[in-house]
């Protein structure tokens, strides 16, 4: 079976737009900033035998503030000039109670399911709490990338840090270290 590493989307492969200490997604490509470090950092988990998944909630189409088709754009923009094998959304909302939307895990198992991953040898990197609670119900280990955002924090993750980089860097220490 495979190995992964899921990525959250803003905050974590690109710049999220914060407003009043909350994070919030760019509104078009035109505002799509990729963070400093990412491509390296996802060249080197894709080296080192990782798929790169991008799990993200958009509700922005839920809530009719943006459209799929800019999504779309957004993340053929991503595929493109990134190393990632594959984004999937979530274009819920909390009211829809669906399986897709984090902290739910059902991004995360639609991906080992036809990737066939295993799940306890992959990561889950986010910098909300939603993030780290799906990578915990789906079985991975997982990476908080906090930016002190004025949001509830998460509880049990395997290791918090400040970059993809230095995330990149803790994934791929032997696994003894890191308690595998």
């Amino acid at each position: 079976m495979q190995r992964a590493v899921f990525l959250d989307r803003d905050g974590v492969i690109n710049h999220a737009i914060v407003k009043a200490g909350k994070p919030y997604s760019p509104m078009d490509v035109s505002a799509l900033k990729i963070l400093p470090g990412v491509p390296e950092a996802l060249l080197c988990l894709h080296d080192a035998g990782y798929l790169c998944i991008v799990v993200t909630n958009q509700p922005n189409v839920a809530r009719g503030i943006q459209t799929r088709e800019t999504i779309e754009a957004i993340h053929q923009t991503l595929l493109s000039t990134l190393t990632l094998d594959e984004i999937r959304v979530c274009y819920h909302d909390d009211a829809d109670r669906c399986d897709c939307r984090k902290p739910a895990p059902g991004l995360l198992f639609a991906a080992a399911a036809s990737r066939h991953l295993s799940l306890t040898q992959s990561f889950m990197v986010g910098d909300r709490w939603r993030d780290i609670e799906a990578g915990l119900r789906a079985g991975c280990r997982t990476i908080f990338i906090d930016y002190g955002y004025d949001d509830r924090p998460p509880e049990g993750e395997h290791f918090r840090t400040t970059s993809l980089a230095e995330a990149v860097a803790w994934i791929l220490k032997p696994q003894e270290v890191i308690g595998a």
